[in-house]
């Protein structure tokens, strides 16, 4: 197991540097001026002259890129040009917004899909099995900003449950700020949910063909004792794989669901930045989000070494 993390941690720097300079060369040095980007065409000649100074673009864009990048490791992200507060600030303020969304969204994902997913497995062929399919197909065909609109017509206008929109903030307390978040994670939970259940019914069905849960049935063991001890566990590594990538979707994807939802997450702020030609806020909150695809892709590497026993051996998995 230490040969494969370590080969994974590797590939977890290696992809983080590339990941910062590929959004530096996209956002500095292709062609384009960002101070007139930013500022606009009509823009006077001293005051773009002003804000290159102020951002740096007077020097070569290698020592650009080790100062944003030194500025990265320490926690300095820079000052936005459009908000005049520190980066850091205004990502922090968002994070507590966007990440509670993101877990309980994958919370309610992963708590829907798997149950359903081994219940469509166990139940293969039955009445049970295509309602899950129909389930899967739905979720998959419906845009979440569509499901979105829906739930606040039925949830919030004609029931009057839970808020439309906005974000009771987590000093006024946990269960409003919950409330508010309860809607958007419900509509970003369940496509996701949707793909989720195919992949572990599929996962499920190709373990349950496996010699050893033949095994376990021929020395006696219950179906249901077999599908839990032995199917269930093993299918779960690409199941895993999937939560990985849909945490990362989820957490960078949340555009459109905090724009329907009115709420003041990473998704909105990157909104407002781009619309605002605010290419500092732009450049650290694309490599924050990437960064975070990284590492719960390193973090779906650890689990893989908990969950498959040959890399405690030292080998490869598929």
């Amino acid at each position: 197991m230490g040969p494969f993390l370590a080969k994974r941690f590797v590939a977890f720097v290696l992809t983080l540097l590339v990941a910062t300079l590929v959004v530096f060369l996209v956002l500095e040095v292709l062609p384009g001026d960002p101070a007139s980007i930013m500022l606009g065409v009509g823009a006077r000649e001293d005051t773009l002259a002003a804000l290159r100074a102020e951002l740096g673009l007077d020097k070569p864009a290698w020592q650009r890129y080790f100062a944003w990048l030194g500025g990265l490791l320490t926690g300095d992200l820079g000052r936005s040009y459009t908000y005049s507060v520190p980066v850091a600030e205004l990502i922090g303020e968002r994070l507590a917004v966007s990440l509670p969304l993101a877990l309980l969204a994958i919370v309610l994902s992963t708590a829907i899909a798997i149950p359903l997913g081994v219940l469509a497995a166990a139940k293969r062929n039955t009445a049970a099995d295509l309602a899950v399919g129909a389930f899967v197909q739905v979720g998959v065909a419906v845009p979440n900003f569509w499901f979105a609109m829906l739930l606040i017509l039925f949830f919030a206008v004609f029931l009057g449950w839970l808020p439309a929109g906005g974000f009771t903030p987590w000093a006024e307390g946990l269960w409003p700020a919950l409330r508010s978040l309860l809607l958007p994670a419900v509509a970003l939970a369940l496509p996701q949910a949707a793909i989720l259940t195919r992949v572990t019914r599929s996962s499920v069905l190709e373990v349950l063909g496996e010699d050893y849960v033949r095994t376990a049935r021929a020395k006696g063991l219950s179906r249901t004792a077999a599908l839990w001890r032995h199917a269930v566990r093993n299918a779960l590594i690409p199941v895993v794989t999937i939560m990985g990538l849909q945490f990362s979707f989820l957490l960078a994807g949340t555009i459109i669901i905090e724009n329907v939802f009115y709420l003041p997450g990473l998704g909105r702020l990157l909104f407002q930045a781009i619309a605002q030609r605010d290419l500092i806020v732009v450049k650290d909150l694309v490599v924050l989000l990437a960064g975070t695809v990284v590492v719960v892709n390193f973090c779906v590497d650890l689990l893989y070494a908990a969950l498959d026993p040959r890399l405690k051996s030292g080998g490869e998995h598929a």
